[in-house]
């Protein structure tokens, strides 16, 4: 959709030949990423002076706690309101490992508990720390509800398949981290779990109609006063055949503004992601998005040439008049009134709960329903997927977090499927021990069935476990995260408090 305004000429100002207070407004509309621990860019710098909005770290930031508070500390020199974010939902993403951040399982074994007072102390937990490191903008909770079993990139990320219970821990989740001064931000708009692509490596599409959409969360969320929501890279039919929520004007104009009443900033999700990139370019993306009601767009990969492009399209589509400059002025308000309220981190934190994190995973597991005597000595065979670029850092396995525990227990991690002679070998080294048999989302990865079917075979009697959704009746750990994995080996080894 267009937003040409007819007859209308903006002033040349300077080289850009853009009013100063307009170019500054198209640069609050990014969000960037970048390379580097303690030393910023000097395009990074360039950009910042000329109003940048926000920066997004990853973990190639991130060396210890005492270097992202150097660093962050320097983003604000540069910039006092430039809003300071990472991704923070915990579980398997764990971009902050190395700063010390509190183990946090995922959002599923969370919901699996149903306890939103400890949901609330995990979320204060990590927004306590992201405030200690001079991060105050935190891209969670995930809003999505998970729908399809055959979705691969929501599942534990969360909280559960009941809107009502993803609900009430979005409001728990929302209102401790925005105690802690720490913008909190629901996505994904209008909701990722309906897919059976994952939008980082193709299109995405929801086909349900309008009147099954999983949008009661996201109002929960709006009506607790969260100050950001992230769409998704998704296409609806029901409400607009043509282009993926992110770019669509009937999505984030009529549903988000009009009927669900949101007048926080909208930011997109990752413009580097295929669903945006391959059929638009990020450029093109940038500019489409923000035309169409985006307040801000990602651009997280560390190139910065890529956010540049970004820049350029957003503002020759100012000066052809492609893209009206109320809408970015509009966009941009919105982001500095956000930068008022979270800019500046607190000048003391109060600790938090420690163990929260743990509780709630060893909950999580007893939940389950399965009861087992603990085996000592087994030999853990913990069949998982390789780690997801965008969303998993920390490479934990089961076995590592078993021998913590046990140090008599044994056995390997695979990420790939065993051919028939590794079979045999994993049966032969377990012969004579208890074998526990792990896997992660098997349905999604037919190797791990077919690997797990080869062990069964051979010992029925292995104890059966799932460190993503539930895979059978054996134990589950609802999560991949570190303290997931130990929450299971604790009933393993026999040690859980």
């Amino acid at each position: 959709m267009s937003h040409r305004i007819p007859g209308v000429t903006l002033p040349a100002h300077g080289p850009g030949d853009l009013p100063e207070t307009l170019d500054e407004a198209a640069h609050r509309c990014l969000v960037a990423g970048f390379d580097g621990t303690t030393t910023v860019p000097d395009t990074l710098k360039r950009l910042i002076d000329r109003g940048l909005g926000g920066v997004i770290l990853f973990t190639r930031n991130i060396r210890d706690a005492d270097q992202v508070r150097e660093l962050t500390g320097t983003l604000r020199e540069l910039r006092p309101d430039l809003l300071v974010a990472i991704d923070n939902e915990g579980g398997g993403i764990g971009h902050l490992v190395g700063a010390g951040a509190p183990e946090v399982p995922g959002s599923w074994a969370l919901g699996v508990t149903d306890d939103p007072a400890l949901t609330a102390a995990c979320a204060d937990s990590l927004a306590g720390h992201l405030a200690t490191l001079g991060i105050t903008v935190s891209y969670a909770p995930v809003a999505d509800v998970q729908h399809r079993p055959e979705n691969p990139i929501v599942r534990t990320r969360s909280f559960g398949a009941d809107p009502g219970l993803v609900a009430r821990h979005l409001r728990a989740w929302i209102a401790a981290t925005e105690a802690r001064g720490v913008a909190s931000c629901a996505k994904h708009f209008p909701g990722h779990g309906g897919t059976v692509t994952d939008s980082h490596h193709g299109t995405a599409a929801d086909p349900r109609p309008y009147d099954r959409l999983d949008l009661a969360p996201f109002r929960a969320a709006i009506a607790a006063g969260v100050p950001m929501l992230m769409s998704a890279h998704v296409v609806f039919p029901a409400l607009d055949p043509d282009r993926p929520a992110t770019l669509s004007p009937r999505v984030l104009g009529e549903l988000l503004r009009g009927e669900l009443g949101f007048d926080g900033v909208l930011v997109s999700d990752a413009l580097e992601m295929k669903a945006i990139a391959d059929r638009y370019g990020e450029a093109a993306g940038a500019r489409i998005a923000l035309a169409a009601g985006a307040d801000q767009v990602i651009i997280a990969v560390p190139h910065l040439e890529t956010t540049l492009a970004c820049r350029d399209a957003v503002l020759d589509a100012l000066r052809s008049g492609e893209l009206a400059p109320e809408r970015v002025e509009e966009a941009a308000a919105r982001v500095r009134r956000l930068a008022r309220r979270y800019a500046t981190p607190p000048a003391q934190v109060a600790p938090w709960d420690a163990g929260a994190g743990a509780e709630a995973a060893r909950r999580a597991v007893r939940s389950g329903g399965v009861e087992l005597p603990p085996v000592p000595g087994a030999y853990v065979v913990d069949l998982f997927p390789p780690p997801h670029p965008a969303l998993n850092w920390g490479g934990e396995d089961l076995l590592t977090e078993v021998r913590a525990l046990d140090p008599t227990a044994t056995g390997t991690a695979l990420t790939g499927e065993p051919d028939p002679a590794a079979v045999g070998e994993l049966l032969r080294a377990a012969a004579g021990r208890p074998l526990v048999v792990a896997v992660c989302d098997a349905g999604l990865h037919p190797w791990q069935e077919r690997a797990r079917a080869a062990l069964l075979a051979a010992r029925p009697d292995a104890v059966r476990v799932s460190t993503g959704l539930p895979e059978d009746t054996g134990l589950c750990s609802f999560g991949r995260g570190r303290v997931n994995l130990r929450a299971l080996a604790e009933v393993l080894a026999g040690s859980a408090p």
